[in-house]
């Protein structure tokens, strides 16, 4: 089976029944929650300088080391079992910040570390770094990233790792080294976490958010000096990502990197999510969920910057296109332009993997105190203030929850995994996850799917019964939750546990057990 391809991302799950589980009571209820970045050495990727010296117009200020790992490390330092987690495609190391918070208020002995991937290192944090310190305003903030593209007038402002923005023999410089930066870099980035994990004596589990699913096969089945990767891990985890066990041939595997490494654009390396170019979706991500924590019902930024696609921009009825009859705009709150953009209800199919289930959405017969319309989050199953925790990272400097420069090298990479069989697309594309029918078979598996393996016809549950199978893992160390008719892709990670009670979220409510259980073995 092979695993499905496209932009967005890879996903793949099976329709099965969920068994109702008792949940433990909080270990450290009502305590503050350590939350702390860290970085770490990382093996030499190809081509890849060290230092790296950003253009002298990107304004970033200082020399980057590339070769580095980043990890967001969330619960107390005594505890000694550690839930590795890897982001998916275009995500960065935030985006799993709230969903940690939960699951360390509700277990027992257990850190939470998420992966910040080395291409955030190439962004421009500061001026959003002052926005979450309250020195720097909505306004100036959104017109530093992108409102000087309208003429907006800002001096100094972002400047895009891409051609136009800098010059050529530079952008073509970046691309080199981004192109290379695929499943073989992303997997022995992960090994330096892991092995800093094991390094605290405890139990490890490795979990990945859709394309990091892929990635987590790719770990727990790559060779490392002739042993599995997943040796000395205790558990998987895949939140609505996988990788099945079917590789795409050879022959897809070279024209692909022929085809990459051949563009004649030089910023032709990072990965177009959903259409839009890099790092424009994660621009659109961290401003529109950090206006929404700082300023949530002033009236819209985005809404009026002329280079924000059109779909992205509120309507009176959800669905219609400009200049259809009776389709007209609608003047909304900084919070409402968020919400539109991330909505099912609202979001743009291309935006699929960016969605979520926020509520009843635009208020239309009311407005606030700006004269704008709000939103309306009655009946969210992820609230909306959430998911805008998860993608701005508000406590945390120089890191957010998108990743502006995405490699697409490494989606490329996922289509050889193949649960980790050895083929020939493995060996066009250098990687090496061979161990897929020598996994541990003392290793538990928890996986989750939602509304887009139905959208793409993928299957996340059967690719982890595949992997579990392959190995001999018994079915009794397999929890499979199905939600493929309820929950959008970020409503796992996304749904709050504190509102309406523990058990509202079936992926937390499955994996404070699965952990509990994993960490008293």
């Amino acid at each position: 089976m092979h695993a499905v391809r496209s932009a967005v991302l890879r996903s793949i799950g099976l329709a099965l029944a969920l068994a109702a589980v008792a949940i433990a009571a909080p270990a450290t209820a009502g305590a503050l929650v350590p939350v702390k970045r860290v970085l770490m050495p990382a093996p030499p990727a190809p081509e890849t300088p060290e230092p790296f010296i950003p253009p002298k117009t990107a304004h970033m200020g200082r020399e980057i080391d590339l070769n580095r790992v980043g990890v967001i490390e969330v619960g107390p330092k005594t505890a000694t079992n550690v839930l590795v987690l890897e982001p998916g495609t275009s995500a960065g190391a935030g985006y799993f910040v709230p969903l940690a918070k939960s699951l360390v208020e509700h277990t027992h002995g257990w850190q939470v570390w998420s992966v910040e991937r080395r291409e955030n290192f190439l962004e421009d944090q500061r001026e959003l770094n002052k926005a979450k310190s309250r020195r720097a305003t909505a306004a100036e903030t959104f017109c530093y990233y992108l409102g000087f593209l309208a003429g907006g007038g800002c001096k100094p402002h972002f400047q895009p790792l891409i051609p136009l923005f800098i010059p050529a023999a530079e952008a073509e410089a970046i691309k080199r080294f981004a192109q290379e930066w695929g499943m073989s870099v992303a997997v022995n980035d992960l090994h330096a976490v892991i092995e800093a994990a094991k390094g605290l004596g405890g139990k490890v589990v490795l979990g990945g958010h859709s394309l990091g699913g892929s990635v987590v096969t790719a770990y727990a089945t790559w060779d490392f000096s002739g042993n599995a990767g997943a040796d000395g891990l205790s558990g998987l985890v895949y939140d609505d990502g996988g990788s099945g066990p079917t590789a795409i041939t050879a022959e897809k595997a070279e024209e692909e990197l022929n085809g990459l490494r051949s563009r004649t654009v030089p910023g032709s390396a990072w990965l177009s999510f959903g259409g839009i170019q890099a790092p424009f979706l994660g621009l659109f991500s961290a401003l529109g969920s950090t206006g929404t924590l700082i300023s949530p019902e002033e009236p819209s930024l985005a809404e009026s910057f002329p280079l924000l696609p059109e779909s992205l921009k509120p309507k009176n009825k959800p669905g219609c296109e400009l200049p259809q009859e009776g389709c007209e705009r609608v003047p909304v709150s900084n919070e409402a332009e968020f919400g539109y953009g991330v909505d099912v209800g609202t979001s743009p199919p291309p935006l699929i993997a960016a969605q979520i289930h926020a509520g009843k959405g635009v208020e239309p017969a009311l407005t606030n105190e700006f004269g704008v319309h709000p939103w309306n989050d009655a009946g969210a199953l992820t609230p909306l203030r959430r998911y805008a925790e998860m993608l701005s990272a508000p406590a945390l400097r120089n890191a957010d929850g998108s990743e502006w420069y995405f490699p697409e090298r490494l989606t490329i990479d996922t289509g050889a995994v193949a649960d980790g069989n050895a083929n020939p697309a493995q060996e066009v594309l250098g990687e090496h996850a061979i161990h897929g029918h020598e996994l541990p078979v003392s290793l538990k598996i928890l996986a989750i799917n939602s509304e887009l393996d139905k959208a793409f016809g993928a299957n996340s549950l059967i690719a982890a019964e595949i992997l579990a199978e392959q190995s001999g893992i018994p079915r009794s160390n397999l929890t499979l939750i199905d939600v493929e008719s309820e929950y959008a892709h970020n409503d796992p990670n996304g749904a709050d546990p504190a509102v309406g009670g523990i058990f509202v979220n079936k992926f937390f409510r499955n994996m404070v057990p699965f952990l509990e259980e994993i960490g008293s073995s």
